[in-house]
Parts: C-alpha cells; sequence; structure tokens
C-alpha cells in the first residue's frame, strides 16, 4: 500500500485505544451487560455494544440511565476493575505498527475514551510507553471525544498543529469526528467494508483493514 497522491507522511499519528490498538471488545461487552442487569434493564447484546458503546461513560450514561448514571458507572467499573488486566491484548502487528510509526520519525501518542488513569494503566501492563508519548483519555481535557479538546491535549507542547500531516486514526464516528473537528487527518480503522450511515457523517480520507495495511501506509 502506499499513500493517495497529494497526500504528505504524518508528523504525528494519534491513535484510538480499544478495539484500534488492543482488543476489549469482551471486555466492553461484560461491562454493559452486568450494568444492565443491575439496573434491572435489558442487556444489549454483544452486537449492540459494538453499535452504540462509543462515547465516554460521562457523555453516554446520563442518557441510557437518568438520575442512575453514577450507580450505573460504579457497577461498569466494579467489573471492569476485576477483568480489565488480564484480558488485555494487542491487536495483531500493533507493536510492528507503533515501533513503525517511531522509526518513521513520527510523533506518536493515544487519544481513547477510556479514563485517563485506565488507559496510562494498560499501556503500562503492555510495556508501550517505549513508543507511545503521551495517553489522554476521558476525564484528562474539559471534553471528551468527538470534542476535539483531546486531540489539541496530546499535541500540546509538542509544536505540532493540527493539520494533514497529523493522523487520527480510530474505528468509531466519534474518532472521525473528533480529527474533523481538530482539522486532522482521519483515518478509520477497519477498512471500508465497515463504513456506516454513522461513518459517513465525517468521511475518512484512509482507510486501513488492520495494523499492517496502516504500517505499510508510513
Amino acid at each position: 500500500m502506499s499513500l493517495p497522491a497529494g497526500l504528505k507522511p504524518p508528523r504525528a499519528v494519534l491513535f484510538d485505544w480499544d478495539n484500534t490498538l488492543v482488543n476489549t471488545w469482551p471486555t466492553i461487552v461484560e461491562c454493559y451487560q452486568d450494568t444492565f442487569t443491575a439496573l434491572g434493564q435489558t442487556p444489549w447484546t454483544a452486537d449492540e455494544v459494538r453499535e452504540r458503546a462509543h462515547g465516554s461513560l460521562r457523555d453516554v450514561f446520563p442518557a441510557l440511565f437518568g438520575a442512575r448514571a453514577g450507580e450505573a458507572e460504579r457497577v461498569f467499573y466494579q467489573t471492569f476493575h476485576r477483568i480489565h488486566l488480564e484480558r488485555l491484548e494487542a491487536l495483531p502487528g500493533a507493536d510492528a505498527l507503533l515501533a513503525r510509526c517511531r522509526e518513521a520519525g513520527c510523533y506518536v501518542a493515544v487519544v481513547s475514551n477510556k479514563v485517563g488513569e485506565n488507559l496510562r494503566a494498560e499501556l503500562a501492563h503492555l510495556g508501550w510507553g517505549r513508543w507511545i508519548s503521551r495517553a489522554i483519555g476521558a476525564k484528562d481535557a474539559l471534553r471528551d471525544k468527538p470534542a476535539p479538546d483531546p486531540i489539541y491535549m496530546a499535541l500540546d507542547g509538542t509544536g505540532i498543529a493540527p493539520d494533514e500531516t497529523v493522523w487520527m486514526v480510530g474505528d468509531t464516528p466519534a474518532d472521525l469526528k473528533c480529527a474533523h473537528a481538530a482539522g486532522c487527518l482521519p483515518v478509520l480503522f477497519g477498512g471500508e467494508a465497515q463504513l456506516s450511515d454513522r461513518h459517513r457523517e465525517y468521511p475518512p480520507r484512509l482507510y486501513a483493514r488492520n495494523c499492517h495495511e496502516l504500517a505499510a501506509l508510513l
């Protein structure tokens, strides 16, 4: 694979975390299902979780659970803290992709809607601090994705302004919307086959089906 004509190689690559660099869907599904069950609601199926669970909990849970949003968040994290590290699994080729980014001279950061302290615990667990300069999670910035604030925080102090040489790579509509809002290049992780109507609202400029394809674009 090669870059389309007119696109410059990136100076910075900002990655989503869940299901872009690591496979966390089994953990997310179990956390959501335990939460719905504990609050007496019909749990989402695994497919429904994959379709709907794309925002930070502070943005999503008030709409789902109303006045019980705080209780729901406590239940969610009880399950999460019990299972998230033992089940954490890097996606195939993720470590080689991160190494390739650094070899190409890119600044590398993570911009995630996972709570910042949990995100950084998972990053440390995988030993990826040698490649990733900064990890910005939910509640670190004033607003979470899809607002552009986490991207601005990830780039703060680097001397790199958000433009088309800053790639925001992720698998959800929130990642694409965040990239558009910040003026970065939106890269859809998962390929064109994954495009839904919600993805098309903020169209990607590049696609990569997996870590190996993304590394080839560098």
